[in-house]
């Protein structure tokens, strides 16, 4: 992991086409400003962690349908 210590007005650049700006600084917190693409998404970690566990819920969910509907199908034939 990289390690940056940075002041409120100063940017990173990631690749050509990202820009991580740190706007303010205060009371404990850092706010953060990104300029990306559209077509990169942007997450802050909790909500992408939320994102993953509804995916994986989802396939789950999709997987265990499949198999009720193969054990019902088989009990029909």
């Amino acid at each position: 992991m990289l390690v940056l210590t940075r002041k409120p007005g100063e940017s990173i650049r990631i690749g050509n086409d990202i820009i991580i700006t740190i706007i303010d600084r205060s009371s404990g917190a850092i706010k953060v400003g990104i300029d990306a693409p559209v077509n990169v998404p942007v997450y802050r970690e909790e909500l992408y962690k939320h994102i993953c566990l509804e995916n994986k819920n989802a396939v789950l969910s999709t997987e265990l349908g499949e198999n009720i509907l193969d054990v019902l199908k088989k009990g029909v034939d």
